[in-house]
């Protein structure tokens, strides 16, 4: 089997965070709630991307924005950025910088989720040689 890359998130509020993923186009495929609303496991699809999504089991320390980033996040590479980002922004994220298109030639934008996290859509894939 090829190796694949499936990040996973926690959240004090991971509910929220779920209906931002939905809104922007992710699909619930497995969710498993615990006692109190917590989310215990979930996992979102959208094409081939996967990420899974949490309750916090401690205090974590989201890092803020400096700048134009966190210092990590995640990169969602997408044929339609500004549709992401619209859906992104009116679902409840926060604008980190509108769509633009960049020097080398794709189409680029960033958002914080409801949870402070880091999300980038572009148009350019990485890993593919040129």
């Amino acid at each position: 089997m090829a190796s694949k890359l499936a990040p996973y998130l926690s959240y004090p509020d991971a509910s929220a965070v779920i209906a931002w993923l939905e809104a922007i186009g992710f699909t619930v495929v497995v969710r498993q709630d615990g006692p109190g609303g917590r989310v215990m496991h979930s996992e979102l699809r959208m094409d081939e991307v996967v990420v899974m999504v949490a309750s916090d089991d401690n205090d974590y320390v989201v890092a803020p924005l400096v700048g134009s980033s966190t210092g990590a996040g995640l990169y969602v590479v997408s044929d339609d950025v500004d549709l992401l980002y619209t859906a992104a922004i009116s679902g409840g994220g926060v604008s980190v910088f509108p769509p633009e298109d960049t020097e080398w030639g794709t189409r680029r934008a960033r958002v914080l989720d409801p949870g402070g996290r880091e999300w980038s859509f572009g148009s350019y894939e990485p890993g593919v040689r040129r």
